[in-house]
């Protein structure tokens, strides 16, 4: 279990591994990456039940990134956590014949499942939820997806099947940075609020600011208090945080910097985490 102020500074030194293996494998959706990083990590060193040594453990947690595409992120932490070997990532991302792909490879130890096809992640972590139920464990499973997937109809099937079974060890969270390649989640979902929707799905919501530390370990913690039905934690949060190089700016979905870009990214993250160390 980490503390706010030991995660405030591990936030810069992730997120410059993540651009670093972005730049040694030439590219990467690294927009989104900034923008689910904080959640990831604050998941993996406070709330998520696995560990390297647990990864085939029946009674171990379950993660499911349906966002697939910010998988140098979820390197990133798996890195960190002591699941894979970030030197060995760094060499082989996206090389030829590598196992480092650009999506989540269940291959790797502690990957539950490939993505990347959008909107398959929380009907997936629906049915390990429910299964866990049918074979009296207490795990529970997670499940992080863009507010871009959230077009797709399966993903409000998972919503319907997780409020009608009830199932409160179920815990989705929305990356809500309101871009997504094609530009502004918003001019597809203004009809109503992310809020109100899944709450008239049945589900718990929490909304909350994505990039707040605190806001995401009180989030999981309340998730985890909830009885009766699943939790969504709406994390809203700003696209390429970090470095204003890259923030609220549609293009850098993916996107390799270039060395000019690179050196100010890393300059920022420097200065956030000297910011934070003497505050």
């Amino acid at each position: 279990m980490a503390d706010i102020t030991e995660l405030e500074s591990l936030r810069w030194d992730l997120r410059q591994d993540c651009v670093d293996i972005i730049m040694a494998g030439g590219g990467g959706h690294i927009g989104g990456d900034m923008s689910v990083i904080d959640a990831l990590m604050v998941l993996y060193e406070n709330h998520l039940r696995i560990t390297p040594a647990t990864t085939t453990d029946p009674d171990r947690d379950r993660f499911v990134l349906s966002k697939g595409h910010a998988m140098e992120a979820y390197y990133t932490i798996l890195c960190h956590e002591g699941f894979l070997d970030l030197a060995d990532v760094e060499a082989r991302f996206s090389k030829f014949g590598s196992p480092y792909i650009g999506h989540p490879n269940n291959k790797l130890p502690g990957i539950e499942m490939n993505s990347g096809s959008l909107g398959h992640g929380l009907p997936v972590a629906v049915g390990m939820a429910l299964a866990a139920r049918m074979d009296g464990r207490d795990y529970r499973s997670y499940v992080f997806m863009g507010d871009g997937e959230l077009a797709e109809g399966s993903v409000w099937e998972g919503a319907m099947s997780g409020a009608n079974y009830g199932l409160d060890n179920l815990c989705a969270l929305v990356d809500r940075n309101r871009l997504q390649i094609s530009g502004s989640t918003e001019d597809v979902m203004k009809q109503d609020s992310q809020e109100s929707r899944w709450a008239a799905f049945g589900w718990n919501v929490i909304s909350i600011p994505g990039n707040d530390l605190v806001a995401l370990d009180d989030a999981f913690g309340l998730a985890a208090e909830t009885k009766g039905k699943p939790t969504v934690i709406i994390a809203n949060t700003t696209k390429g945080y970090g470095s204003p190089v890259m923030e609220n700016k549609a293009a850098w979905h993916h996107k390799l910097p270039t060395a000019d870009e690179y050196a100010q990214i890393s300059a920022d993250f420097k200065a956030h985490k000297e910011a934070g160390l003497n505050a």
